[in-house]
């Protein structure tokens, strides 16, 4: 079926020329109205005006335009069925529909007042958004101008095929219910911080093997940030990877200097900074090498060919960096299995996640720690690096978590403990590295002095935690008689 008419309508003017153009080439009649038909007419683009067609002029500043039947018939009326009604009414079949929004969502954010934000919610767009892609069957809508050069593939060969018919339409319900989502979302939020109805979308759903174990079901959505990221070598992503890369990602960027982060099952098992990629991966790997088997490690730094050798010697599961050279990659080939993906950019958003029958929301707003030095004795400036490090480090493990660290590296990681003298014994477990003068970071506050105590015992010298506790005059009296320097920060970092 041939296209005969198209009607053209878009807030972004973007590449709508071009289209215009071929589309006038091909023998298309044009309608359009509005700020597309100003920029059409200014480009010598015959059209006939929308308020022509229906015999009634736009009003009420533009509000009205497009809503009226001859409109809405045309995008509705079914080829074949309601031939003779469009007929009898002078109702203009339309094949194609061209349309994008006022920016509201982009308007919402410039903190305008209601009365004038308003004005940037489109009524006549979604409807006849909607309306065309119910009838997708006969009309083709287009609501995005990246779309733009399918429609002109479509023009040149006669006609859309089912397939784009429908894809199309999806695209356009989706957009219109994005749409609608923000609109609801921002009056919904308006004198609150959180609305009272919540709307999200996410698109770009790709379907995973698996969920956490194989007879789960699982899919992934996102169109940025680690939900968009893809290996460009090696297998699928599964549930698991993508959860473990994205608590790799964000303790990584923590840290300016050349760092690298390993992570098993959601906590870092290793963790260093230092003057060389290839150096802080073999200080963080040497934290916990057993479990750094099988791992996901997420760097800063490119990685060249002698390091990628060091990692195809070893076992990971995914592997995270900016960039990699060309000879990187080649070695990477043989691991098929090794997936190899690039570094994405952060995103800053809520974080979401579901619980039976509903969802928690969670928003960091920017904040001030404030590190006071509570004992007697100030720390040391190795020491307070090494706090520093230590602390970065604990924001990113699960609760109850103590991490002792040296200069610029863990050495023992205590994670996701009901207790946390039993995190403390942990981590002290685990270290294979002396802990004499080591720093200690606890996600929480000490309750009691006995955490410090074990710490202590271990050989630390200084401590970090956020303070808050009834009993803080204890435990900074057992820091003051164990001559342990101790910071609080003022700021907890449970992670459940």
């Amino acid at each position: 079926m041939s296209m005969k008419w198209a009607l053209l309508s878009v807030w972004d003017k973007s590449g709508i020329i071009e289209l215009a153009t071929v589309l006038r080439e091909h023998k298309v009649g044009i309608m359009s109205s509005g700020g597309t038909g100003k920029v059409l007419s200014e480009q010598g683009i015959p059209f006939t005006e929308v308020s022509t067609y229906t015999g009634f002029p736009e009003m009420m500043d533009g509000r009205v335009k497009t809503l009226h039947p001859r409109v809405h018939g045309g995008l509705l009326g079914r080829r074949g069925i309601d031939d003779t009604v469009m007929e009898a009414q002078g109702i203009q079949p339309i094949d194609l529909l061209v349309v994008n929004l006022y920016p509201f969502e982009e308007m919402s954010g410039k903190n305008l007042p209601l009365d004038q934000l308003i004005e940037y919610i489109d009524v006549g767009g979604p409807a006849m958004i909607r309306a065309a892609a119910k009838n997708y069957r006969d009309v083709a809508v287009v609501v995005d101008p990246a779309d733009y050069p399918l429609v002109e593939s479509a023009v040149l060969s006669g006609s859309f095929t089912g397939d784009e018919r429908i894809m199309l339409a999806k695209k356009a319900f989706s957009r219109t219910a994005a749409y609608d989502a923000a609109i609801s979302n921002y009056l919904h939020t308006e004198g609150k911080e959180f609305p009272d109805v919540f709307t999200v979308q996410f698109r770009n759903g790709r379907p995973l093997r698996y969920g956490e174990n194989p007879h789960q079901s699982a899919c992934i959505y996102g169109s940025t940030g680690i939900a968009a990221a893809e290996p460009f070598q090696g297998k699928q992503m599964s549930y698991n990877n993508y959860l473990d890369l994205n608590a790799a990602s964000g303790l990584l960027r923590e840290f300016d200097e050349a760092c690298a982060v390993i992570v098993k099952h959601n906590n870092p098992c290793g963790v260093a900074v230092a003057g060389s990629i290839a150096e802080a991966y073999r200080k963080a790997r040497d934290t916990d090498p057993v479990s750094a088997y099988g791992s996901v490690v997420a760097l800063n730094r490119p990685v060249d060919e002698p390091l990628a050798k060091e990692f195809c010697a070893t076992f990971v599961e995914v592997l995270c960096a900016p960039a990699f050279t060309p000879g990187a990659i080649e070695l990477f080939k043989t691991k098929e299995n090794m997936r190899v993906i690039h570094l994405p950019e952060p995103v800053v958003q809520d974080e979401i996640r579901t619980i039976a029958g509903g969802i928690l929301v969670q928003r960091t707003p920017s904040y001030q720690e404030h590190w006071e030095t509570v004992s007697d004795r100030d720390p040391s400036s190795d020491e307070m690096s090494a706090l520093n490090f230590a602390w970065k480090v604990v924001k990113h493990t699960r609760s109850n978590a103590i991490i002792f660290a040296g200069q610029g590296k863990t050495i023992g990681i205590g994670a996701g403990q009901m207790s946390r003298v039993d995190a403390a014994k942990i981590a002290i477990d685990k270290a294979l590295s002396p802990l004499a003068n080591s720093a200690v970071a606890s996600d929480a506050f000490l309750p009691f002095p006995d955490t410090l105590e074990v710490a202590v015992k271990a050989g630390a010298t200084a401590l970090v935690q956020p303070g808050g506790s009834i009993r803080d005059n204890e435990v900074i009296d057992a820091a003051n008689q164990h001559n342990i320097a101790m910071i609080f920060t003022g700021i907890r970092y449970f992670r459940h």
